[in-house]
This record gives C-alpha cells, structure tokens and sequence, in this order.
C-alpha cells in the first residue's frame, strides 16, 4: 500500500537520505526542516505517518509530537520518533508525549520500512473509521474520542508467558496500573482471550510453541482481530519481531524490559484501541439513528422499507406464511388539540411499549408515521394474525395510558388491519390490503380489527 509520509528534521541530509528510501518503495513524501512547519503540513493536509526527529532547535520534536497529539484534528496520525538518544528515558518520554514508535539512528531500513508500512495500515483503518463517523461529531462523539486510557476503568492485559520467573516480574511492573491475566500456552491463552475482553495482549517470543502462530490466530479471531498485540522479546529476535510486525502485530518491548516504557508502550497502544473503538460505537450509533424513530424506539419507516422485502422474499423462497398488521390510534389528533403535544407523545410512547409486550421477537414493529404502526409477522397466517391484532385492540383499550405524573389518563383505542401474503403476492399489494382493511375498521366504528381477505 502507498501513504503519504512526513519526515521532519533539521538536518538537509538526514532528510534527504530517509526521502530517498521512502520514494524508493513509492511513498509520497513531504519534508519540512522544523517543527511549526510540521504541525501547519499535519493540520492542512493528509499525512499518514510521521517521522519525526527528537533533536531540532527552536521547538523538539517532544513538544511537536505533544502539540500534534493534543489537537482532534491531528491526535490520530502515527508518529514515528528518530533519535540517536538511546537511553530507555529518552524513548519513554517519547511515548508518554504520544509517540507511536521510536527508532535510534542509524535508522536499519528493515525496521524504517516495515514500521511505517505497519501504521500507515492502521492509520488507513482509522481514517475509515473517521470518515464514517464525521455526522456523529455534533452529538458529543469528539469528546468520547478525546479521553486518554485509565480515565474511567483499569485496562485490561493479558500476557502469555510460559517462564513463571518472567510472568511474576511482568505482574509487579504493571500491578498498579493494569489488571492483568497470565496464560502460559496457546490454547489457554485462545480460550481465555475467546472469552474475556482485553485492551491489550504481550506475547513472549520465549514460548515453546511458535508465538508467531498464535498471534496469527488471535488476530484471525473476531473477538481479539481489533486487540493490540505485543510481542515481548530478546536481541537475538529482530527476524522474528520483524515478520510480526508484517502480520499486525502492533508493537514490541525488549528483554530486560524497562518498567517506564512497558507501561508507556501498553498506554500508547490502549489510547489508540479505546479512539478506534469510540470511532466505531459512533458508527454503529449513526446507522442505529437512521433506522430508529427516536420518539418510541422501534424501528422507522427507513428499516420497514427496506427490510420488509427481505422477509418477502424469504417467506416466498420458502412456501411459508407472512402477515403484515397495520395500527392506527383512533383520534389521535384530539389528544394532541386538548391535552398538548407532550401528552401525545407520552401516548405514542406507550403504545409502542404495549405493542411490544405482546408481540415475539421475531416479529418486526416499526413506526411507519405519525401514529400510525406496521406490524411484519414471519411464520403467521391471516387467522392467527387476526387474533394477535384482537388481543393488542383488548390491551390498548383496556386501561387508560397514564400521563403527565400518573395521576391523570386518558383513554385510548386502535383500529387494526390485517392482511397476509398470497402465492403471486407482491409486497407493494400486501401493504395496500393492510391499509384498506384498517380503513374498513374506521369505517365501522373504531376499536375494532379487520382483515383483508381479497
């Protein structure tokens, strides 16, 4: 895959060395020689990976890769820090500042290459991701994807690790800031990892069984394919570590791990998990929106339009019975005149709930306008359509709807039309008789069910 690549750096010859090793595997890429040129790039135009060096005059790269990861519009863009600082507190400090990955110069074009191409993947997703969710920002999305790991619970982690020795020094780095499990192979770890939810999962590189493989398997599993992974391993590894990193896995820490970057790494990796998964939970809300009515919770006219046909032609594919009921609250603007529109909606929101209560789950209640219902019930034919429509009519008329604070009702009745599908039906014909015969129930008095039968 192709990306678009900032390389920052005050030195002309760092820059172009690294510029010609990202062309030569046909990245775009863009350059700028200090860090408020870096953040105007990032601000105004698509970047997918930053490589950002630590040591420039003026602003650093520690306060260019901070500012960049303080605003909405640039926090989702990988950076990549290249120093030739090597102490662990250099690239801890680092990452607590955001950083997604540190390199030390000279930069092994093996570790370059593989690194970006890694983020520029998962910056792809989230810029998906992003897109998806742009409609959400004005209901208060861009704030849930603003909050940092540990805000509001303990993360999660799972480590895999055979060696006891090792797991208990793992458990004592990370014991006041993570809750983590331990599994010791590979099928406990599938097992546990099938069955709970974790923000993060360490593979030692030590296991007996080829740890590679497992990570293979949990990134193939759709209860871990979105959990970072990261690989615990020793100096002797980069081969391995490398071909990780080509198959997803997300990061890696070398042995003896140093307590301060363990943990700034785990951050990192669960800040960019809880953004990714806030992005989809503000998708899955906006398709969610656009097929429920928000006034009664079932689902809108939107739904039923296109999800009645489905059960259409499933029902016709297998020779089985379809009925549609049709309910219409009798005189529904007079409430609306003499108690208000709140009193209105109080009913509409109660007749929802009554039908709900004596319908099965199967069946399909949606909105279809004003106070108007549709009713799809799969594995039903006319006659049994009808007496579910008599037992709804019994319960709506029943007893008054409550409103206001319950000390006041008022009552309130349905007419119902029923129809069900013949062989050569069509959907348009099957709504049309469902609608005529809750027009027949009007014409006869209200408060009553019909069914049409031609």
């Amino acid at each position: 895959m192709t990306a678009r690549i900032l390389v920052v750096d005050d030195v002309s010859a760092n820059l172009k060395l690294l510029e010609a090793r990202l062309l030569a595997e046909y990245y775009d890429v863009v350059t700028a020689s200090n860090g408020p040129d870096a953040i105007e790039i990032c601000e105004l135009s698509k970047v997918d990976v930053v490589l950002l060096d630590v040591m420039m005059p003026g602003m650093d790269g520690f306060q260019v890769c901070r500012m960049l990861k303080a605003s909405p519009a640039t926090t989702h863009i990988p950076i990549i820090m290249i120093t030739a600082l090597s102490r662990p507190a250099d690239r801890v400090r680092g990452l607590e500042a955001g950083a997604d990955d540190f390199l030390t110069k000279p930069v092994n074009d093996l570790q370059l290459l593989t690194r970006v191409k890694s983020l520029a993947r998962l910056k792809a997703l989230t810029d998906e991701l992003r897109l998806r969710a742009a409609t959400t920002r004005n209901i208060g999305v861009e704030q849930l994807l603003e909050k940092r790991a540990g805000e509001d619970d303990i993360p999660t982690v799972l480590l895999v690790e055979e060696d006891p020795v090792h797991a208990r020094q793992i458990r004592h780095i990370l014991r006041d800031h993570f809750d983590l499990d331990v599994t010791h192979d590979a099928a406990s770890t599938l097992v546990r990892a099938s069955s709970h939810s974790y923000d993060t999962i360490i593979v030692s590189m030590a296991l007996g069984q080829d740890p590679l493989r497992l990570c293979s398997r949990l990134r193939a599993m759709e209860s871990t394919h979105l959990v970072p992974i990261i690989l615990l391993a020793g100096d002797k590894d980069e081969e391995r570590i490398i071909r990780g990193l080509e198959l997803a896995v997300n990061d890696y820490v070398l042995k003896p791990v140093e307590r301060q970057e363990l943990i700034a790494r785990l951050r990192t990796q669960i800040r960019r998990k809880r953004y990714n998964d806030g992005l989809r939970s503000s998708v899955a809300r906006t398709v969610e929106m656009a097929v429920t009515d928000p006034l009664t919770g079932l689902h809108n006219r939107r739904y039923l339009d296109s999800h009645l046909e489905s059960l259409f032609d499933r029902a016709d594919a297998r020779k089985r019975p379809l009925s549609v009921m049709i309910a219409d609250i009798d005189r529904f603007k007079a409430i609306n005149d003499t108690w208000g529109h709140d009193v209105g909606d109080s009913v509409l929101r109660e007749f929802a709930s009554r039908l709900r209560r004596n319908l099965r789950g199967i069946d399909l209640v949606c909105r279809y306008g004003g106070e108007e219902f549709v009713i799809v019930m799969p594995e039903t034919d006319l006659a049994v359509a009808k007496k579910v429509a008599e037992r709804i009519r019994t319960e709506i008329a029943g007893a008054p709807f409550p409103i206001g604070d319950g000390r006041r009702s008022v009552t309130v009745t349905a007419s119902l039309g029923v129809s069900s599908k013949w062989e050569a039906d069509s959907v348009e014909a099957l709504m049309k008789r469902a609608d005529f015969a809750v027009y027949q129930a009007k014409l006869c008095g209200r408060n009553r069910v019909a069914a049409s039968a031609a």
